[in-house]
């Protein structure tokens, strides 16, 4: 653990921040005074029913839950919240607290198009306009209602429909390839499929009327597709998206219960059929509620952008933002077109004040030499986020040495199974330079050692012990919850099992030391794979780089294949060999350095930027493609083939 503290919180941040003024609120009205975070995290995951009642109670969700009818059955899997309640996502996000009409909600920057901006009154017109062409479609309550759309107005506008009118709504993102749409759509039987014809990435168009065809093919209940000219070509046989908004309407909002279903995420579908995972209206509210306000510090004064795609969750996390008060910023296209600081110039002329994004995208930034603050202005900037893998110490440093030094930067590890972050930032912990600064509020996070018991200053899997509202429903079409079970809760029954490795510091800060099931063990010594990363991607020769241990059967030591994707100029020989191992043994261990190094032309990523460690694996062992990886998932299918010659030579 890190003793350098790169960022401490104002003397007032109990009372300016939305977290003090929470805690002050808490003092106040429910008679309870805690001596500073971890004092208000350890109540948060003591008394869960409480905490969640006060959530509900504090954002004005109407009515006055009390503890034991907030959480009314504390089992995981199967936790019962707030049987006597209903609601709707929708009109939670509409409301849009702290915001007139006229106020702009939306804004929108994509390679396809002119800018665009939605005000309150116009987001909330077009969403009563398409809920009432869903329900001219025959959409109702329960039906499903697939978006094969980029991150544009119109999906958002979409999503909020489907929850107004209590349809569930799904996503994938254009960039999907035919195959894996089809893996994710089939298992959830849409009536209706919201397509566009193309898309831009930078100047390239790429056309997917054919992949529309053959994705309407496929789904055999499908009743309607309705598409929109998002690069001016129209898709055969479809109604067009005009046409759905054609009739003005209100909007209205049916209650619903707590877990009635909102929207269906998948998993990675990396190595097999993805999981979709059912969301209900309920826990999502709250969680982003929670979230948003307390850790985000998001109220009417921001605006909220994280680069992200309709395929991952931190877009459905993304455009809860108004629920808040906070303006979303959307954005479709090439993010570093031209160039690495195109981004950064969006956020001045957009004027974002939270900026999230991923930890390649900060690290390719730093390698680039880029100083963000000298390419723009970033005075509105107050917090930075960073998802997608663990974001090493270099980079939090990276943060203050070149965006700014009043920042608060918000490292977050979460997933799609809860639409979340477990361990992020808030706004009154110090940022300790390469670690995440807290367990978020609600969320029970513990590591456990082999024998399945809590420890701190240990690494350990990362477990939650106490139940969360936004863990998922279910899977769509488990009917007796057994895939989620296995999912979830068979290693440590009663505990989820996320299928991290963390550690918890003794001052409530977290290291994400990579997956579990991707864990390299090495005579008895388990590595992370990001510890790996950390090292040889600080290196100017190495871009970018995938660790495979490959076991020995008889108990030996095996074979730890480092790959990695160099520099322009750069070879891998003798010298960059003994570098890399000159720099891990001296920064982690002997055991650490690799038998072998080998170079590739790209390291194999989904679509969201998750390294592929255990199908590579597969596939060094033998496995072929098809059975090793869902290559749709994937942003660079043919960089398996690489791994193909490699073990074939």
């Amino acid at each position: 653990m890190s003793n350098t503290v790169l960022w401490n919180p104002p003397a007032d941040a109990e009372t300016t921040t939305r977290i003090g003024q929470f805690m002050q609120w808490l003092d106040s009205h429910e008679g309870r005074r805690f001596d500073g975070y971890q004092d208000l995290w350890q109540w948060s995951v003591d008394s869960v029913g409480e905490f969640w009642a006060t959530i509900w109670r504090y954002f004005d969700l109407g009515g006055t839950p009390t503890a034991d009818r907030a959480l009314a059955d504390a089992s995981m899997p199967g936790a019962s919240w707030f049987p006597d309640y209903t609601i709707n996502y929708a009109q939670q996000v509409l409301r849009a607290p702290g915001r007139e009409d006229d106020d702009v909600i939306v804004v929108a920057r994509s390679d396809a198009r002119d800018p665009i901006e939605l005000t309150v009154a116009q987001l909330r017109s077009q969403v009563g306009a398409c809920a009432a062409g869903l329900r001219r479609l025959g959409v109702e309550r329960g039906d499903r209602v697939a978006a094969y759309l980029p991150n544009i107005p119109e999906t958002v506008v979409l999503l909020m429909a489907c929850a107004s009118i209590g349809a569930v709504f799904s996503s994938c993102a254009p960039e999907f390839g035919t195959r894996s749409v089809v893996d994710r759509f089939q298992q959830i039987e849409p009536k209706v499929l919201v397509t566009v014809d193309g898309y831009y990435y930078g100047p390239k168009h790429i056309d997917r009327r054919d992949e529309v065809a053959a994705i309407r093919h496929e789904l055999p209940g499908l009743r309607h597709t309705v598409s929109l000219p998002y690069t001016e070509n129209a898709v055969a046989d479809s109604i067009e998206w005009d046409a759905l908004l054609s009739e003005p309407a209100e909007p209205s909002f049916v209650p619903v219960p707590f877990d009635h279903p909102l929207y269906v995420l998948y998993s990675s579908g990396t190595t097999g059929l993805p999981k979709p995972i059912v969301h209900g209206h309920g826990g999502i509210t709250l969680e982003h509620l929670k979230m948003l306000a307390l850790h985000h510090e998001l109220g009417p004064d921001d605006r909220f952008y994280w680069f992200c795609t309709t395929g991952w969750m931190m877009w459905n996390f993304l455009v809860s933002a108004p629920a808040v008060g906070a303006a979303m910023v959307l954005f479709d296209g090439n993010p570093a077109k031209p160039d690495l600081s195109a981004q950064w110039k969006m956020a001045e002329e957009t004027g974002i004040t939270n900026f999230g994004t991923s930890a390649p995208f900060l690290l390719s930034c730093k390698k680039a030499g880029l100083v963000p603050r000298e390419v723009a202005d970033l005075s509105r900037l107050r917090g930075i986020g960073s998802t997608g893998s663990p974001l090493p110490p270099e980079g939090f440093q990276y943060v203050y040495d070149a965006i700014s030094s009043d920042i608060i930067l918000s490292s977050l590890s979460g997933g799609t199974d809860v639409c979340t972050g477990f361990v992020g930032g808030a706004a009154i912990v110090p940022v300790y330079k390469g670690e995440i600064a807290c367990r978020c509020l609600g969320s029970r996070v513990e590591a456990y050692d082999t024998e399945g018991k809590p420890v701190i200053d240990e690494q350990g899997e990362l477990v939650v012990t106490a139940p969360m509202p936004s863990m998922p429903v279910g899977f769509y079409g488990d009917t007796d919850g057994s895939r989620y079970r296995e999912s979830y809760f068979d290693t440590y029954p009663g505990v989820w099992r996320h299928g991290d490795w963390i550690t918890i510091s003794s001052r409530g800060t977290c290291i994400i030391t990579g997956r579990s099931d991707a864990t390299l063990k090495r005579g008895g010594v388990r590595l992370g794979t990001s510890e790996f990363y950390s090292v040889v991607e600080a290196l100017d020769e190495i871009a970018n780089s995938l660790v495979v241990h490959l076991e020995d059967p008889d108990g030996g030591m095996g074979r730890l294949l480092l790959f990695v994707v160099v520099a322009d100029g750069i070879a891998v020989d003798q010298a960059l060999s003994d570098k890399v191992a000159r720099e891990l043994r001296t920064n982690l261990s002997p055991r650490h350095v690799p038998d072998e190094l080998h170079a590739v032309a790209e390291i194999p990523q989904t679509l969201s930027g998750k390294k592929l460690e255990i199908p590579v694996k597969k596939i060094l062992l033998g496995a072929s493609v098809e059975t090793a990886a869902s290559t749709g998932a994937l942003s660079n299918p043919k960089s398996l083939d690489a791994f193909v010659a490699f073990r074939d030579s």
